[in-house]
């Protein structure tokens, strides 16, 4: 079983529409949290999710927007925020607001775990790739899974312990690894057999950097999606 794995999409339409025509022949793809925040197409990406049925935990973006607590956010993505509160339909609003903080899947003989920060702190915690070795095994233990999946940080890793993995896909819709394209991963699962791809396609990067400049969004929202940074 193929399961596309995509994360912090960010309300950049153009690289989610990418990323999906890639993983457009998989079995199944689950996304690791903030599908909304930055960038300016909120409502396009979140109906893209829904009309796809892509099973999703919820992210620290999502959480600001159904509380409206910024208070830990800097000021640009608290502006982004702002307007993405002003701007998302109730539908959607209400459907980020039921996401849940995990998922578990149980493929074959191996258990995936699903969340956004961290096991301890599933909407605020970045777990970076110089973590140690420790602290992901406790994850492991803490979940009882083979695969542990997290996002949040922008950044992808894979780390192998034992028969087990812990791996971040990076980001879709704002990649942090100074690589402008969209970030994500393949899990292929079959029987005592894994295998892990670590994708990256490209796409309009100025357009979508034009339309967040077009939204009124901060300047350095569309300047970072050249870098990569």
């Amino acid at each position: 079983m193929k399961i596309g794995l995509i994360a912090d999409i960010h309300s950049n339409l153009l690289a989610l529409e990418a990323a999906l025509e890639r993983l457009r022949n998989i079995d199944e793809i689950i996304c690791i949290g903030d599908i909304v925040g930055y960038g300016n197409y909120c409502n396009e990406c979140v109906n893209l999710i829904k009309q796809r049925r892509i099973p999703t935990v919820t992210g620290n973006h999502e959480w600001a927007v159904v509380t409206g607590d910024t208070s830990w956010f800097n000021p640009v993505a608290a502006e982004a925020i702002q307007w993405t509160i002003d701007h998302i339909t109730k539908e959607n609003l209400d459907y980020i607001s039921k996401l849940p903080t995990f998922l578990r899947r149980q493929i074959d003989k191996y258990s995936l775990y699903v969340v956004h920060g961290s096991p301890r702190s599933p909407i605020e915690e970045y777990i970076f790739p110089d973590v140690l070795d420790g602290l992901l095994e406790e994850f492991l233990k803490q979940t009882q899974a083979n695969v542990l999946v997290m996002g949040h940080t922008h950044v992808p890793f894979i780390r192998k312990l034992g028969r087990n993995f812990v791996i971040n896909p990076g980001a879709i819709g704002q990649p942090r690894d100074n690589d402008p394209r969209a970030s994500f991963m393949i899990l292929d699962i079959e029987n005592e057999k894994i295998e892990i791809e670590q994708v990256r396609v490209e796409y309009q990067v100025a357009e979508a950097a034009r339309a967040i400049e077009r939204a009124g969004l901060p300047p350095l929202l569309a300047q970072r999606l050249y870098y990569g940074w």
